[in-house]
């Protein structure tokens, strides 16, 4: 493909109708031979490609592969996600983490069951009304479901984008050129291929210029520049913080309480967790904090595991205790629901990454008597 002329950001390059043409063509050419063969790609099914895309939100690709047929298979419908129970959602949502996301996904099926009878609204105003469902959303799913000529913009295609114009360009400059790029037809189609374009050639850190459909037609191909657009702000520092979490044994049980519903993992479930100062040991902590917010009195027995996780920029250290109930029984407070269960039981309950770690390690202890 020629260069065209570019003296600014959408003169001539993108409002060149022949330009626009050579990349709608090159892209779904490229995309015909190259799609990855992703389940929710098998079928046009509203719901299903929405189930999708909330997954692919902050996970890759890769990993919603593992969680999205089982998810689809145990709520097929719509109708079957909003009649089932909130936690058995979360349990089939995690290992993906931000709950959040089957959070709304709930609380949006049950919307479209009562006011829409349990069909994906196909107009971008109904749809994005319900909870999590912003603009790249509304597109992505009306355009590969219904063909509504909607653009999308998330990482992939706004670093594609990006390089085409030959600059770091603004939010609403983007998105305007990928309205103007959309095709007439294949609307679905050309969003996906945009979006796997930047997943498998044109990639953050050394784009493969060489495989891409697109590069004759780059602006910052032709600038020499496809490897500093777009400008890559410094994130925010992170933030080391040191947590411990108590597993608690009354006999042969041990002690899961349901997190609060605000902060971190709201709704889920985990062995009594709390924040360790600067200065404290963490077993004076386990036993302070446990008796303030439970009521129970603890020994405290070994250390059983260190887990290290990130959650964002908060690289989280936690140590895993053993503890023997004293006295007291576990009061409502600072958890609204707490269960005395045997170590294998716990998996069937929603608990974060971290946690489920700690359940594998006292099931395998369990199983070794």
């Amino acid at each position: 493909m020629a260069t065209p002329a570019r003296s600014s950001l959408f003169s001539p390059a993108i409002t060149d109708p022949a330009w626009r043409r050579r990349i709608r063509r090159g892209l779904l050419k490229w995309f015909d031979r190259h799609r990855r063969d992703l389940p929710w790609r098998r079928s046009r099914d509203a719901y299903h490609i929405w189930v999708s895309e909330v997954m692919l939100q902050q996970t890759q690709a890769a990993t919603v592969v593992r969680y999205f047929e089982p998810f689809i298979k145990s709520f097929p419908t719509v109708g079957a996600l909003a009649a089932a129970d909130e936690q058995d959602v979360l349990r089939h949502w995690q290992g993906m983490g931000y709950y959040r996301r089957a959070r709304n996904l709930y609380q949006a099926a049950r919307m479209v069951t009562e006011q829409h009878h349990g069909i994906v609204p196909n107009d971008p105003e109904s749809l994005s009304a319900l909870p999590g469902v912003g603009r790249y959303m509304a597109g992505a799913v009306l355009s590969q479901a219904y063909e509504c000529r909607l653009p999308i913009l998330e990482a992939n295609s706004r670093r594609v984008l990006s390089r085409l114009l030959g600059q770091t360009a603004p939010e609403r400059s983007l998105w305007r050129a990928a309205a103007l790029l959309l095709p007439r037809r294949r609307v679905g189609d050309f969003n996906q291929a945009i979006m796997e374009l930047g997943a498998l050639v044109c990639t953050s850190k050394v784009p493969d210029c060489a495989a891409c459909p697109l590069a004759g037609a780059c602006g910052a191909r032709h600038d020499g520049t496809e490897t500093q657009i777009p400008h890559r702000s410094a994130g925010s520092p992170d933030v080391a913080v040191n947590e411990v979490a108590i597993v608690v044994r009354r006999g042969a049980r041990v002690l899961l309480a349901q997190r609060p519903p605000e902060g971190r993992w709201p709704g889920l479930w985990e062995f009594p967790r709390a924040e360790v100062p600067a200065g404290e040991a963490h077993d004076a902590v386990a036993r302070r904090w446990l008796h303030e917010r439970t009521g129970l009195r603890i020994r405290i027995g070994r250390r059983l595991a260190v887990i290290r996780h990130r959650v964002t920029n908060h690289l989280i250290t936690l140590t895993c205790l053993e503890a023997n109930r004293v006295s007291g029984e576990c009061h409502r407070g600072h958890y609204p629901r707490a269960l005395w269960l045997a170590p294998v039981r716990c998996g069937e309950y929603p608990i974060s990454s971290p946690q489920r770690r700690l359940v594998q390690h006292l099931t395998v202890r369990a199983s070794e008597g």
